[in-house]
Parts: C-alpha cells; structure tokens; sequence
C-alpha cells in the first residue's frame, strides 16, 4: 500500500522543488489545482440542476490529465471528454470511481482495434456520421454499449449532418445504445451573436427525434449564455483552466497557471542599438535589457514579439512594473526592456511574471493575436512544473 506523505515531508518535497526551480535558468509553471476544483464549483453552480462534465482533452487543457483528473474527480465531476483514445485511457488510469463516464469526442476510425481500446478501457464513443455507426454496430463485441451522438448545427466540422437524423431515429440498435446527444457552439463567447439562437433552435429539432436522451450543447462560454442551453450535461473546459469565458464581462474564473523566469543577462545598449533577429527592434532611448530563457520552443508564441511596426506586444511584470518584450522571441530566449522596473528588483536570477494574477491567458492571446486556449495548449515540457494546491 502506499504509504501517506506527513505534513512535514510533503514540505520539504515542496522546497526542494523550489531549490531546483531556483537553480535552474528554466521558466517555472505554477499550476494551481485549487483553483482548477474551484472553477468546476463555480461553473457546476451556474449549471445549476445540470451536471457539470469537464473537458480535459489535449493533456487538460495543457495542464496535466494525471493531475487534474483526480482533483476534479475530489470535487465531484463525474463525467469527462476526450478527443482522443490515448486520453481517455489516461483518465481512466486516474480515476477511482469506475463508473465515471468517459466521452471521446473525435469519435471512431474504422478500425476493429480502435473499437476493442473503447472497450477495455470503457470509453464511449461520440459517432458523428452513419458509416461511423454502422462499423460500431456491426462489430459483436461492441453491442450493448452506450454511445453518444455529435449533431452538427452550424460549426461544419464533425458531426452528423441533419438531414441524416431521421434514420439513425428509425434505428431501434442506436436508439437503444444512445446515452448522450450532443452539439457544439461556434461562437458562444459572444453573447449577442444571432448564430447562438440559430444553433439551439438546430438542436432543438435534432432532440424531438430522441426525445428521452439526455443532452448537453453549453461548452465554458455557453453555460453563460442569457438562454441557459444547459440541458442535462454541460461540457466545461476552457473556464476550469482559467480561461474567461464572458470575454465582454470580468472574468469569474480564478487564474491557474503561473509562468515565471529568471532573468539570465542584463545589458544596457543606447539609443538607435536593435535587439533580436533581423533587427526588428530600435532603442528610442538609452535602456536597460534583460534575457530570459524562455522562447517558442517552450511555447510562448513567436507572435508576441515586441518589434518595431507592433509595440503592443508581450509583456512581463517585475516588481509591479510592466516590462515590454523587444525583439523577436526566439527558441530559447525572450529580452525585456526593464529599463522602467524598479532598479533593486533588476538582478539576475529575479523572476519575471509572463502568466499569472497580472496577466491572464487572454491578456498574453491578445498581444500575440492568438486566443487564451493556444497559450494554454502550448505550455511547454522544459519547464520546471510545480503543482500547488492539492
């Protein structure tokens, strides 16, 4: 049996990550697994009378299944999404109640192996066409188990096409095998844009034909939406991972992740000095230049360069101060003006803030012109990854 860490060892467990985290020119990424059990509350809460699933595809949202999936699972989530395979089996690895329901959203291949891996591991398939259903019907060992069923109304992306709702509503096997219908929003962050009643009504016509299944259409940004589409299931991912899921309004979710990295070299260059590849950044005045190791390879978007014709770009925070990057990001290394920052806290070895309580995923998406899921999905492997909080 596994023995139980005392207080006093899970301390000093804690520290000597810190010690590591110190001695390393490595970002460190901080993520908060508090944070991520009181989001799926808040979020349940809004549901209301509707269970609230969660969404940990593409390793939670880039925030780790092994860890995230138990806490999720101590907070009372019971049912959760997947796009692929190999995901749901790591979910299922880490949950304790068998019973918990596993949706793998990308659906089947036509492939028998792919069904006998749904199998073992008790992943239900989410079927977006009719040849998808047939080859899961027509495999023996498959019959009996639950599936759901991926309606397409409006995104064009997966899903069975309307116009082929009526047979598989003809079909006693599906009908008997279907556990879940669902949809998927294309623009639910926006409150006000017509598409969102047009896809309800879509989906309503697509539920008269099963009437008796339970259903789930709201994703982070639906479940806010003024009609409340919650129906029996809503699928929260983005909002658990501190993602704001009312763009127009403050966000109601607690941060999650922290990045941050120590200063490597400081350097002081005059005006008219360029910084980075290509030149792409001219002083316009005497200033003071710190290098971190962080860049692209560890997933901070090239596109958040701070250059010339796009001053808006990343930024960092040392103590309380907002430093701009300059120059481009390269692979391992990013370089801040810090020419502004208080002169006691621009040492090497300080750390520079790049996410966190002053800058949340959707400021770092702005100013690198991407969205808050693509920072998230992309944190990287070379940090030093400290889990707090549970």
């Amino acid at each position: 049996m596994k023995r139980t860490l005392t207080n006093d060892e899970r301390l000093a467990r804690a520290r000597a990550i810190v010690a590591l985290s110190d001695a390393s020119t490595q970002a460190t990424l901080t993520i908060d697994l508090s944070a991520i059990a009181a989001n799926w509350k808040k979020l349940s809460d809004v549901t209301g009378q509707a269970e609230c699933g969660a969404v940990v595809k593409a390793d939670a949202y880039g925030t780790g299944i092994e860890f995230v999936v138990p806490v999720l699972e101590r907070a009372g989530c019971r049912t959760f999404f997947v796009a692929h395979v190999s995901e749901g089996k790591r979910v299922r690895d880490r949950l304790r109640d068998k019973s918990a329901r596993i949706f793998v959203l990308n659906g089947v291949l036509p492939k028998r192996e792919t069904v006998e891996l749904m199998l073992i591991h008790r992943l239900i398939p989410v079927i977006g066409s009719l040849p998808e259903w047939r080859f899961w019907r027509d495999i023996p060992e498959a019959a009996g188990f639950p599936v759901a069923l991926h309606v397409d109304t409006g995104m064009n992306r997966l899903g069975l096409d309307a116009r082929d709702v009526p047979v598989l509503a003809q079909d006693d096997s599906f009908r008997k095998a279907l556990s879940l219908l669902i949809g998927h929003f294309v623009s639910s962050e926006a409150a006000d844009d017509p598409l969102n009643a047009r896809q309800i009504a879509a989906f309503e016509a697509a539920r008269a034909a099963f009437p008796q299944t339970p259903a789930s259409l709201a994703n982070s940004s639906g479940i806010f939406l003024p009609a409340r589409p919650h129906y029996a299931l809503a699928r929260a991912g983005y909002g658990l991972y501190g993602g704001n899921p009312t763009p127009d309004q403050p966000n109601p979710m607690r941060p999650v992740v922290t990045l941050e990295a120590p200063i490597i070299q400081l350097r002081d260059v005059e005006a008219g000095a360029t910084v980075g590849y290509n030149g792409r950044w001219t002083a316009r005045r005497p200033t003071r230049l710190a290098a971190i190791g962080l860049g692209y390879a560890d997933g901070l978007m090239r596109s958040a360069n701070g250059i010339d014709e796009k001053p808006d770009g990343g930024f960092a925070i040392l103590a309380g101060a907002r430093c701009p990057f300059v120059g481009r990001v390269s692979m391992d290394l990013t370089v801040i003006d810090v020419t502004d920052a208080p002169p006691g806290a621009v040492v090497p070895g300080a750390l520079m803030q790049i996410l966190g309580p002053d800058i949340g995923v959707d400021d770092l998406a702005a100013r690198a012109g991407t969205i808050g899921y693509e920072v998230l999905t992309n944190l990287g492997r070379r940090y030093n990854r400290v889990y707090i909080g549970d």
